[in-house]
């Protein structure tokens, strides 16, 4: 499995991506600016040379607090699950966050989310309680 993070020079990695991955289809134009945006952060899974897994994150910054790495979502084609490609990508991830000089990182699910709360505590991160409200803009 080649794990690697996507820059710029990326976008055309993402045109072939096993179903099940993303969520939604792939807006060209929404990739584009995700990947020139330089604290936006995009790690893939390749199998040959299909994307079979992602974690995106953002290098988030604060005028009073050390840098930190918000990882936004993790998705591993059905077909690719239980294999540890999300492990690999958070450990990706987790590199990446250190050499930007990231204080911690930080990622939320839902509690009944089995997967995702056995991968994280598997690499050793620890569940706090927290209230997540959302806002329609």
């Amino acid at each position: 499995m080649d794990v690697r993070i996507l820059g710029r020079s990326g976008v055309g990695v993402l045109e072939d991506v096993a179903p099940g991955v993303f969520d939604h289809a792939l807006r060209p134009d929404l990739v584009t600016e995700f990947l020139g945006d330089p604290r936006h952060h995009l790690a893939v899974a390749l199998d040959g040379g299909t994307v079979v897994g992602f974690a995106s994150a953002l290098h988030y910054v604060h005028p009073d607090k050390p840098a930190e790495l918000w990882i936004n979502e993790v998705g591993v084609a059905p077909t690719h699950q239980r294999r540890g490609i999300g492990r690999q990508l958070m450990e990706a991830l987790f590199s990446l966050g250190r050499e930007l000089g990231c204080r911690e990182a930080w990622v939320l699910t839902e509690a009944e989310n089995d997967g995702a709360v056995g991968l994280y505590a598997s690499l050793g991160g620890d569940a706090t309680p927290s209230v997540m409200f959302t806002f329609k803009l």
